[in-house]
């Protein structure tokens, strides 16, 4: 399975923003995105694409569902906690 690139530049839709991986579980990611001085935060649940065997980032679609932005750091530190936990609670039922 290829997994998502720890840093790369957007393209698409994306072009001209730089993704920088700030952390990674097998539940999910937390990424910083920038453009020029401006950052936001995107966390989003590990979903696997078994057609191509690779990890996807979300497209603007997924926004809202599995996916989410945050302007605040720490708000997108504890919704990357949240996954953790209801990912673990999935596990245990």
């Amino acid at each position: 399975m290829k997994e998502l690139k720890p840093q790369f530049d957007g393209i698409g839709e994306v072009s001209g923003y730089q993704f920088l991986q700030i952390r990674s579980a097998e539940w999910g990611f937390l990424y910083e995105v920038s453009l020029g001085s401006r950052k936001h935060y995107e966390v989003f649940k590990r979903r696997l694409n078994r057609r191509f065997a690779t990890v996807s980032y979300p497209s603007s679609k997924a926004f809202g569902v599995w996916a989410w932005t945050f302007i605040d750091f720490d708000l997108a530190k504890d919704r990357f906690e949240e996954l953790r936990t209801n990912y673990n609670l999935k596990k245990n039922e």
